[in-house]
């Protein structure tokens, strides 16, 4: 038997799954991330980075980052 109201729109699509995901025991969240690709991330990222590379425990720090990187490919 075919259906005459025609192929559902993405808000109808949209709709079940999320009621799909919800029988599910899920629960929809948002979550907001810093943007990385503006102009104050990157600075405020660069100055920590210089901060980090100019300190007196950059060598023992970089040997940690060195350390726990190499962690699963081992």
């Amino acid at each position: 038997m075919s259906s005459t109201s025609g192929p559902k729109s993405p808000r109808v699509k949209g709709g079940e799954h999320r009621a799909r995901l919800r029988a599910q025991g899920l629960r929809p969240i948002q979550i907001w991330v810093p943007d990385v690709r503006s102009p104050a991330f990157r600075a405020e990222a660069r100055r920590q980075s210089l901060a980090v590379a100019k300190s007196a425990q950059a060598s023992g720090d970089q040997a940690f980052i060195d350390a726990v990187s190499a962690w699963g490919y081992e």
